[in-house]
């Protein structure tokens, strides 16, 4: 049967059920990324049979909503309704899992609405920034394709492929149901039982994505977009992953650095020059190791001395480490506010389907704050070890004139540089 993760609370009369699946958009095939994406958009649409207003609006009598997402490792259906609507909900719920429609002409209008998309993220820098980070940082990498697709892959893919991928995704043997709220355990099983009975055996699709590697020396990619005065600004390498040891004590160096208001960066950024609203460095998960990144968006006549700065102030972190009093304050940051993680259902149940999705270590939430207060300022500090000043990739937004040449020039022991039109597909 599918494995069943329940949450139930009856403090509000709401439900919240995701099914999801242990994999997203690395299996699509090369020369058709968007692929998965486009399938769970036309489930969303035609399930049941159902026009895409007939749909809607069955979901909207019910008090009720159900929507898709579909990550590189992850995808799944979601949806939250009013616990007396219950069962008409899981039955919307099941017809789009169980029928999905797959109509042909929704199928091109919602191809037409996909590149239309994409000529919308070009109105975002800061989209186009993580974009091109994304693919040069992980160049040769499946993390490099984009879930979305292309232009170019968008319209190579067929309806055919949409059914095929359907058929290879949807079995018991790929899927999680998680529940939360106003739900009992017999509830849930039923359903579970019912989706099991109605979909044919299948194999499971393991995550093919190998385990990327750092591109050595400094390398920097600047998207020219005419007529900015701003910039978008991404800095960053290879980051770690929740098996890696290291990782809790880098998460929590990582807060000192740039995970909160009064972190290193912002200070230095923000508070001290005023050089960009915010300043943040990231850490996320995945299977495997994700970036580690810093992000700013000063305006243009500040994009080179902001980048210097960044720089400088990454390099003494990781050489320099945080301190005693950095880090006790954290610790007591990160263990009072891990609370907000944990106050609803939905969280909570949410925390258990990432642990079984992404295989994460036992006791990785339940255990995050014992983990966290008892990080010591060594292994804080050795953690940073995993980081690589030397091997960055720098990803600029802006106008080509006047900075690009200044950047070329201001950033030492760079070994690469090119430009990229913002409108490349």
């Amino acid at each position: 049967m599918i494995p069943v993760l329940l949450e139930s609370d009856t403090a509000l009369p709401l439900v919240h059920c995701s099914l999801a699946l242990r994999i997203g958009s690395v299996v699509d095939p090369p020369g058709k990324e968007g692929l998965t994406r486009l399938l769970f958009r036309l489930m969303r649409r035609t399930g049941g049979g159902a026009t895409p207003r007939a749909l809607d609006e069955r979901i909207d009598r019910l008090g009720a909503a159900i929507w898709v997402d579909v990550g590189q490792s992850t995808s799944g259906v979601h949806g939250t309704t009013i616990s007396r609507n219950l069962d008409a909900f899981l039955d919307v719920l099941a017809d789009v899992v169980l029928k999905p429609g797959l109509d042909a002409e929704e199928f091109e209008r919602l191809k037409r609405e996909a590149l239309s998309e994409l000529v919308e993220v070009l109105d975002s820098d800061r989209s186009l920034a993580r974009r091109w980070f994304a693919r040069r940082l992980f160049a040769g990498h499946p993390y490099a394709r984009p879930t979305g697709g292309t232009k170019a892959t968008l319209a190579a893919i067929e309806l055919k492929d949409l059914e095929q991928r359907y058929r290879e995704l949807f079995c018991p043997e790929n899927l999680v149901l998680a529940v939360a709220g106003d739900i009992d355990e017999a509830r849930a099983n039923a359903f579970a039982e019912r989706l099991t009975a109605a979909l044919p055996r299948g194999h499971v699709l393991d995550d093919p994505t190998p385990e990327p590697t750092q591109r050595p020396g400094r390398h920097l990619v600047f998207v020219d977009k005419p007529e900015r005065s701003q910039t978008q600004i991404l800095i960053g390498c290879l980051g770690s992953h929740p098996h890696d040891p290291d990782h809790i004590p880098l998460h929590v160096a990582n807060t000192v650095f740039g995970g909160t208001f009064t972190s290193r960066l912002t200070q230095e950024v923000r508070g001290k020059r005023g050089w960009s609203y915010g300043a943040y460095a990231s850490l996320p998960v995945d299977r495997r190791r994700r970036s580690f990144s810093m992000w700013t968006f000063p305006k243009a006549e500040d994009a080179v001395a902001c980048v210097q700065l960044e720089l400088e102030l990454f390099e003494a972190w990781v050489s320099g480490g945080i301190t005693q009093e950095e880090l006790d304050w954290v610790k007591a940051y990160l263990v009072r506010s891990h609370a907000f993680a944990v106050d609803s259902a939905s969280k909570r149940v949410g925390q258990l389907l990432d642990m079984e999705l992404y295989g994460l270590p036992g006791g990785y939430h339940t255990e995050y704050t014992k983990r966290v207060a008892g990080v010591t300022l060594e292994q804080a500090n050795q953690s940073l070890r995993r980081l690589t000043p030397k091997d960055l990739l720098i990803s600029v937004v802006g106008s080509q004139e006047p900075i690009y040449a200044a950047l070329q020039a201001g950033i030492p022991h760079l070994e690469s540089s090119e430009v990229i039109p913002f409108d490349t597909d």
